[in-house]
């Protein structure tokens, strides 16, 4: 996450939607008759600046086992990466033989046909092991189109220091979390309780999900989020902003929000498992029992949280797609993933690897594992990612004064059904 999945959404919308049928992805290979794999693979992961010096020595970690194999790691930023791959897959030139993808893209590259189906293929490995959430945001069309490598959901980080010296508890709800901005920014003029992501809607999912809401009814082909909930959603993040609870900005709101909770500006936030090894590297976590990690403040209806996550999928015109299948199954491997857990403190998808005292001590997955169990799944539909432009748009029309929450619910609404035409 992450993340930005609004300038993902929004760059996406650029991508050409040819049907690929071939690829450049370097050196050609394959197995010999002795199954020996040979040539290049190339990866392109997502992963974020904390996190991609681990995700390269993995990678190519894997040329260990297969020598002959040229793994070429390519990090490409997370906000670029949607559009980028459906620019290369359906110009067929210089897409990726692998990549790591967010898990609502999926179905999206599937239904292009930009994706290798995987049943049946060496990806594939101990398909029973996986966690059933993960396993859902791999399918299309009852086919497997990726591996799952990470899963993730929303969390309350908080600064133990400040709340325990601004005399307040950990939020357990969105109005105990107003009283603890209002003492926070009390005791420290300048300094607020609480940093909302205005320019993102994935961070908009706690509080629709909190009001008992959703996107949509993929079963029931309805679209939901102008249902009172979504409106609810709406005068949330608006009353937050309003009451000074909380700061945003409509503009690079991720690095704006980890530098005001790294250095103190802000006492709390809502992100994930990815933004663990970042927000560590603060000024304020130099002490890293400071970061403390609770569920999201509920709302009217309850604690809801988004449940997010990464896959590994294959480009269908891959020129080495034997050694693409080994390497998906390589970096969505029991051991990689216990190693990933390990250094970065991110939620393995394979149920053995919670069974590793490494992982099982984790202080974060002892946290977040409980939080993902309980999470929301989103929508596993070609459309799931492009819902998230029309939030992005009346999000910054609510926060900025220029419509009301129940226009905005409208207006994300009428979006929708225009985006789906089969839905009511």
């Amino acid at each position: 996450m992450r993340r930005g999945i609004a300038a993902t959404a929004l760059v996406a919308a650029l991508g050409l939607t040819t049907a690929a049928c071939g690829g450049d992805s370097g050196d050609q290979g394959g197995s010999n008759s002795s199954g020996e794999l040979s040539g290049t693979v190339t990866y392109w992961d997502t992963s974020n600046e904390a996190e991609k010096a681990t995700y390269q020595a993995l990678a190519e970690g894997f040329t260990k086992l297969h020598p002959k194999v040229k793994v070429k790691y390519v990090n490409v930023p997370f906000g670029e990466a949607n559009a980028k791959f459906k620019n290369a897959a359906g110009g067929n030139s210089g897409a990726p033989d692998v990549m790591r993808t967010e898990v609502a893209w999926v179905a999206d590259f599937a239904s292009l046909g930009y994706l290798a189906p995987l049943d049946g293929t060496r990806a594939i490995e101990n398909q029973g092991d996986w966690l059933p959430q993960a396993a859902a945001s791999t399918k299309f069309d009852d086919k497997t189109y990726a591996v799952p490598q990470v899963i993730d959901t929303m969390a309350l980080f908080y600064n133990k220091k400040m709340l325990k010296d601004a005399g307040v508890d950990v939020p357990s709800n969105l109005n105990a979390l107003k009283d603890a901005s209002a003492k926070i920014s009390k005791k420290w003029p300048g300094k607020s309780g609480l940093y909302l992501r205005g320019d993102d809607p994935y961070w908009f999912l706690s509080f629709l999900y909190g009001e008992g809401g959703d996107l949509v009814d993929a079963d029931g082909k309805k679209v939901t989020i102008d249902d009172p909930s979504g409106v609810k959603a709406y005068k949330t993040i608006k009353d937050l902003v309003d009451s000074k609870a909380a700061i945003t900005d409509a503009s690079d709101g991720w690095n704006n929000m980890q530098n005001a909770f790294k250095s103190g500006k802000v006492a709390m936030m809502l992100n994930g498992p990815w933004a663990i090894a970042d927000s560590r590297a603060g000024a304020e976590f130099k002490d890293p029992k400071n970061l403390g990690i609770a569920p999201v403040p509920a709302g009217s209806a309850g604690q809801g949280s988004p449940q997010g996550g990464w896959n590994l999928s294959v480009y269908a015109g891959s020129k080495n797609l034997d050694a693409s299948y080994e390497f998906a199954k390589y970096m969505s491997s029991a051991k990689v993933q216990q190693e990933t857990t390990e250094k970065l403190s991110l939620l393995p998808t394979r149920l053995s690897v919670y069974t590793k005292p490494t992982v099982s001590g984790n202080e974060m997955v002892q946290f977040f594992k409980p939080a993902v169990d309980k999470a929301v799944e989103r929508p596993w539909i070609p459309q799931g990612n492009a819902l998230f432009e029309p939030i992005r748009l009346q999000m910054a029309n609510v926060l900025g004064g220029k419509t009301t929450p129940e226009k905005a619910a409208q207006e994300t609404g009428d979006a929708y059904r225009k985006m789906l035409k089969d839905y009511k």
